[in-house]
């Protein structure tokens, strides 16, 4: 209760600085508006049904690469870290493709899909992938080498060792992987939108940005903001459920 007291404070001044900044003419109130204008705007766009349209626009396309993402890296990644001579040979080729960052291929994405939705599908499956990756890889590493070598006496099948022995270990990591895939998705499904101008939030943006639209532009970074809390607060819950057996989950429940 005290957290979620001092939480609510922070957002309350927040809400208090941006309604009185633009007011005392620190700011010009053409670039800031007061914060009561912007949940006025929003009020507005609220009893729209294109606003309705553009969020659920934005709620397909990054539903849609974060589960194709998951799936794809993570049979990827059970299948990589099982063969040790695999892992080596695809180590320098993850390790370079990893940091590209996913805005860079925009113009690929536009030249093959224009301004439709699987332009910025292909930025959110591609930042999306290599998040999950990294954390199957890790925790196919992390499998016991006495587990793993007992599997093999007792001559298990590989589909064996795999749904005992290699998933329960790497659950953890999976898990841990999606949750921070699904902020990424987020961000670059709005990214897509404002600058490709998929439908979505981010069109919804960037086209009060450009007629001037002030007051509604910042309603719908404000509903995007809002969007990234509810999905980082939607995937801890989806974390702590999957994992309640896991010894991390349950002391920091008792504590």
């Amino acid at each position: 209760m005290r957290k979620a007291l001092l939480g609510l404070g922070g957002v309350a001044v927040l809400l208090v600085l941006l309604e009185l900044v633009p007011r005392t003419s620190l700011v010009d109130e053409r670039y800031l508006p007061p914060f009561s204008e912007m949940a006025g705007a929003l009020g507005d766009s609220a009893n729209t049904g294109e606003f309705w349209q553009a969020l659920a626009d934005t709620l397909q396309t990054w539903g849609l690469g974060l589960v194709l993402a998951f799936v794809a890296a993570t049979a990827a990644g059970m299948a990589i870290g099982s063969v040790s001579a695999l892992r080596e040979a695809t180590a320098s080729t993850i390790e370079f493709l990893r940091p590209i960052p996913a805005v860079a291929l925009i113009p690929l994405a536009v030249l093959l899909y224009g301004t439709g939705m699987e332009a910025t599908l292909i930025l959110v499956v591609y930042s999306s992938f290599w998040q999950v990756l990294v954390q199957v890889l890790a925790g196919v590493g992390d499998i016991d080498p006495v587990a793993r070598d007992t599997a093999r006496s007792f001559r298990f099948r590989r589909r064996t060792r795999a749904l005992r022995l290699a998933w329960p270990t790497t659950l953890p990591y999976a898990v841990t992987g999606f949750r921070l895939a699904a902020s990424v998705a987020l961000i670059l499904t709005i990214t897509g939108e404002l600058i490709i101008g998929t439908p979505g939030l981010g069109r919804l943006i960037a086209v009060a940005q450009t007629s001037g639209a002030i007051a509604p532009m910042y309603a719908f970074v404000i509903v995007t903001g809002l969007l990234g809390v509810t999905v980082n607060v939607l995937a801890r819950l989806l974390e702590r459920r999957v994992l309640r057996w896991h010894p991390s989950v349950r002391e920091e429940a008792a504590a």
